[in-house]
């Protein structure tokens, strides 16, 4: 069925199933009005080449027709949305507009509002929530996983900061023994921000200091722990080995640790990241995701397959240098920004 719209109407409808999916927050709360500005400034080159892209797909066309639906899912798959996730956008959208005889402007673009929206919500809602409002005398662990160059040391030490920042008390634990000098750029980060940092002499156990680590948090009654590993090549077998290793450790001092496995993607990589959490679900149970460096590239759509394919939310994302610019995910404050 063909559905007559002006062209500039469609440009700006499917502008928005063009975007990525990793809207955020700063930290704990709603964006500030800053942090809404930085959310807007780092999306604008993702937003950049989805308009020039869409322009040039809709010039000249006053419908929706099957032609244009290619057009569209070539745009969704250049842009890194991945081939699965972007068939099962245009299918949700075929689907949607042959149960409806007719759709004015504002309906159809509500429809791919709530089709994107659905989408998202559905990884989202495995996110896990913590209420930092209960008392527990144990920390809550984060182990942080990811290969070398995505960024994530500085993704440990801006989310240590913002913890901080609310009134929590932070431990590092420097369990990334193997890389040259990865101590010693957690340890800057530590200093930095003012926190506790438990260290070991390069080379040493990975285990032994995420045990020393959670052993002195829980001592000192600390509400969170980050835990650094190893950014070894992600397709080698020792990754899955090691870091089984370091949780089984971590729980003769926490059962339930870690509470929350976080892979950090670098999200200028596009389709190599596919790869990485491809190999880090396969070695570890992920639960949550940090898409990183997205204020320089335009290639953020890959957030979107790679949470619905793999099933994992995102729960943070980094839109550029500053410790505030490590913002959590909220897909509305996201498909605002690319919106306005």
């Amino acid at each position: 069925m063909l559905f007559p719209f002006h062209g500039k109407s469609i440009f700006f409808i499917f502008t928005f199933l063009q975007t990525p999916i990793h809207t955020q927050m700063s930290l704990f709360g709603k964006l500030s009005k800053s942090n809404k500005e930085n959310l807007n400034k780092g999306l604008e080159k993702t937003k950049e080449s989805v308009f020039k892209k869409l322009s040039r797909a809709v010039a000249g066309k006053s419908k929706v027709d099957d032609r244009f639906l290619d057009e569209l899912e070539e745009i969704l798959i250049s842009s890194d949305v991945g081939v699965e996730t972007t068939l099962k956008i245009i299918n949700r959208l075929e689907n949607r507009v042959a149960k409806d005889k007719f759709f004015g402007l504002d309906e159809l673009n509500k429809l791919l509002k709530e089709e994107i929206s659905n989408l998202l919500a559905e990884n989202q809602a495995n996110l896990n929530s913590t209420n930092w409002e209960n008392p527990n005398t144990d920390p809550y662990v984060i182990m942080v996983v990811g290969v070398n160059g995505v960024g994530k040391t500085t993704t440990i030490g801006k989310l240590a900061w913002q913890f901080k920042n609310e009134g929590k008390k932070v431990y590092l634990g420097a369990a990334d023994t193997f890389r040259a000098a990865a101590v010693e750029q957690l340890e800057i980060w530590a200093k930095r921000i003012d926190v506790p940092i438990i260290k070991q002499q390069s080379g040493s156990d990975p285990a032994s200091v995420a045990f020393d680590t959670l052993n002195s948090a829980k001592a000192n009654k600390a509400d969170i722990v980050i835990i650094d590993t190893a950014g070894r090549l992600h397709n080698k077998i020792n990754l899955m080995n090691e870091l089984t290793k370091v949780k089984r450790v971590m729980q003769k001092i926490i059962p339930d640790a870690p509470h929350e496995i976080l892979l950090v993607l670098d999200g200028s990589t596009g389709q190599n990241a596919f790869e990485q959490a491809k190999q880090f679900t396969k070695a570890t149970e992920v639960n949550a995701l940090a898409v990183t460096k997205l204020d320089g590239t335009a290639k953020g759509g890959v957030v979107i397959g790679i949470s619905d394919q793999f099933k994992i939310p995102v729960k943070y994302i980094g839109i550029g240098e500053q410790k505030e610019d490590l913002q959590l995910f909220d897909k509305e404050e996201f498909i605002d920004s690319l919106f306005n």
